[in-house]
């Protein structure tokens, strides 16, 4: 029972490693997109948002509303509070990332379908925490047996 126990307890230790983990690059991320030319994505992010949203939000305003997602993403997977709530977040948010190969493929690609450009690997990347949140999610669920 004690061997059963202490293995509970360090899995759910690397369990919480893996939301501090991801909650940590969903903050940093999220912060660095409140201050103008700071965040390396902040342009495509601009971008991809326009054509999302059919120019509706300005640039100013599109970038701020997905500074507090991703900040809020964080905060909350840090925390564990919501959790259920901030992993939905999460995954609506990592799939609009892959977008850009959507709509700007030129910028994604030196060949298509393999060949990325630097911003194409760092949106392909996104992949690794798709797959996160989607084990997360399923580790969250109560009725799990």
């Amino acid at each position: 029972m004690k061997e059963l126990a202490a293995r509970l307890i360090h899995r759910k230790s690397k369990v919480n490693l893996i939301w501090v983990s991801i909650g940590v690059v969903y903050l940093w991320f999220g912060m660095l997109k409140f201050f103008v030319g700071v965040s390396p994505a902040e342009d495509l992010a601009k971008a991809t948002i326009d054509q999302l949203t059919f120019g509706i939000l300005t640039p100013e305003i599109s970038i701020i509303l997905l500074a507090i997602w991703e900040t809020s993403i964080g905060l909350l997977l840090i925390s564990h509070l919501f959790i259920k709530f901030a992993l939905k977040l999460a995954l609506v948010h990592i799939i609009l990332t892959f977008l850009p190969f959507l709509f700007f493929p030129d910028l994604v690609f030196t060949q298509a379908p393999f060949g990325l450009t630097l911003l194409g690997q760092y949106i392909i990347k996104n992949v690794i925490i798709l797959g996160v949140l989607i084990v997360l999610l399923k580790e969250s669920n109560p009725l799990r047996s």
